[in-house]
């Protein structure tokens, strides 16, 4: 598909080129100059570009390096569409129509100063991403690294063009197998989706009937299972949608309950949507990750370890909860120590929004959390009328020493951020079997924070438990710092290229790809004249 592309491009600009290097529209002439800097006036960074080229031609000249740039420009407008990008936007035919109307000084400089604020637009938005992630959700605080555009425009003076504008997209293999899924799921939209949705709210082994048959076929389209005429849940059918469960982060037993059919019946342009929301974060995330981090997926409710792109510890997550006040942000820093035996200082809005109530009701309830005074003093409850204070006005903090039964557990990973999330230890073990585990108040609670402890410290300690567990016999709060600091990615990918092949999806829990997803759609992207 390239070849051919980059062929018919190649031809066209033959023609096309072979009129704008004539004599007639030298690029050099003086009302070329004066149409390029009327036009480029009110953009500083463009008007300094041109001003240092002494207002030459950049893209419309008939030097070599100028037709190859804008030959590499044009065959990436070509393939936008593929990176999930408007085509509408970046239209390659648009620039081809304009290079042949360009019959004038005036209009071919207008033209070059147009093709660089294009070229420009594409960079930022195949490299950065389309859309300011903070103005679609204010939970999405994640900084977006933004290239400077005189540096693109040096860049690309410098390079091979074709070479440099296939280097702005994340080069991550996560990416690159995105776009090669995005293309193939476009196809299977195509031709139909996944055929008719489940209607039975449960199916198990040794079912037999038409729902059976329905919950087949859409499998078989999917990919999971090889065609049949059985009418029964049998065992190749229960191995398939085992496979699917493990591929959409559902517990894996091969029984399709309610959680299971839901996710059988999600629509192939759904999936495709959740791909393309999945690229344009992935260029929100176009840096690098560091040769070790941590990474939290808040719709795959785990934490891993990662080093040198291999997953060396894993853990089951519970991440926020759907309410407003609760959801866990997206946000990467870096992890700096971690605290065994910590005491929880309660946040503020926990203390009047849940706390203060409780207390107004029994002023002896949650015996367990003390109250404490701007100096850090305990406070007797004694004598206190809780019901004299509301949100404004009540003047304690609350804290709950270290213990067993500490609401952060026994310990806890600190990344100081402005959000105050951090990972730790939970004494409610029994939330980690749930197949969603959005409940708490914003931080990530770990379901094996030991081993992660140990994990952490076996590249600083060669006896990594036997520090830990000194730490932990104390019972007192013990601050172990990491000697090497580890960042920390909190992000959210509801599509997921696995690194064979294929495609793994997980919930839209806080329903934001649908706010990114609607947001992109406005911004041009589109997926053509597709069902299913």
């Amino acid at each position: 598909m390239m070849g051919r592309i980059d062929f018919r491009i190649a031809k066209v600009l033959a023609s096309v080129l072979a009129v704008l290097f004539s004599t007639e529209l030298a690029a050099q002439a003086f009302g070329f100059k004066q149409s390029l800097a009327q036009y480029i006036s009110s953009d500083r960074s463009i008007s300094g570009f041109y001003r240092a080229r002494d207002y030459g031609s950049f893209w419309t000249g008939p030097t070599e390096q100028e037709r190859a740039r804008l030959e590499a420009l044009i065959t990436a407008f070509a393939d936008a569409e593929m990176h999930g990008l408007p085509k509408a936007r970046f239209n390659a035919e648009t620039v081809l129509s304009k290079l042949r109307a360009a019959n004038s000084q005036s209009a071919l400089g207008q033209l070059d100063a147009e093709l660089t604020t294009a070229f420009l637009d594409y960079a930022r938005a195949v490299q950065s991403g389309l859309l300011i992630p903070s103005e679609v959700d204010e939970e999405i605080v994640r900084k977006v690294r933004y290239s400077k555009p005189l540096d693109l425009l040096a860049g690309l003076e410098a390079s091979d063009p074709q070479v440099f504008l296939k280097s702005l997209p994340p080069q991550s293999r996560q990416y690159v197998g995105l776009v090669k899924e995005r293309l193939r799921l476009e196809r299977q939209v195509t031709a139909g989706g996944w055929g008719q949705p489940v209607s039975a709210k449960r199916l198990k082994p040794e079912e037999q009937g038409a729902q059976v048959v329905l919950l087949r076929d859409r499998l078989v389209a999917m990919g999971y299972l090889s065609r049949s005429y059985s009418t029964t849940y049998d065992d190749p059918l229960a191995a398939a949608v085992a496979r699917f469960q493990a591929d959409h982060g559902l517990a894996v037993t091969g029984t399709a309950n309610k959680l299971t059919l839901e996710q059988v019946n999600v629509g192939a342009s759904d999936r495709l949507a959740s791909v393309l929301v999945a690229l344009e974060r992935e260029r929100w995330f176009n840096q690098p990750l560091g040769e070790r981090h941590i990474s939290v997926n808040l719709t795959d409710f785990k934490a891993k370890i990662v080093d040198f792109g291999k997953v060396t510890f894993e853990t089951n997550s519970v991440v926020g909860a759907v309410d407003d006040d609760r959801r866990s942000p997206e946000f990467s820093d870096t992890m700096e120590y971690m605290i065994v035996n910590p005491s929880w200082y309660v946040p503020r809005s926990i203390v009047v929004g849940e706390y203060l109530p409780m207390l107004q009701e029994d002023a002896a309830s949650v015996e367990y959390l003390e109250l404490r005074d701007d100096l850090g003093n305990v406070v007797r409850r004694e004598g206190l009328d809780f019901t004299s204070f509301n949100e404004d006005t009540f003047p304690f903090g609350m804290r709950q020493p270290p213990s067993p039964g500490n609401a952060l557990g026994l310990v806890k990973f600190m990344f100081p951020n402005r959000h105050n999330i951090y990972l730790h230890d939970t004494p409610a073990k029994n939330l980690f079997g749930r197949e969603v585990r959005a409940f708490s108040h914003g931080c990530i609670r770990l379901a094996d924070p030991f081993d992660f402890a140990y994990a952490l410290l076996a590249a600083q300690s060669d006896a990594p438990k036997a520090l830990f567990q000194e730490a932990l016999d104390t019972g007192e709060e013990v601050q172990i710092d990491l000697v090497r600091r580890i960042p920390v990615h909190i992000f959210y990918r509801t599509a997921l290229a696995r690194p064979e092949g294929g495609l793994e999806f997980r919930p839209d829990v806080y329903g934001r790809d649908a706010k990114i997803w609607q947001a992109l759609q406005s911004q041009g992207v589109v997926m053509g004249e597709i069902t299913g």
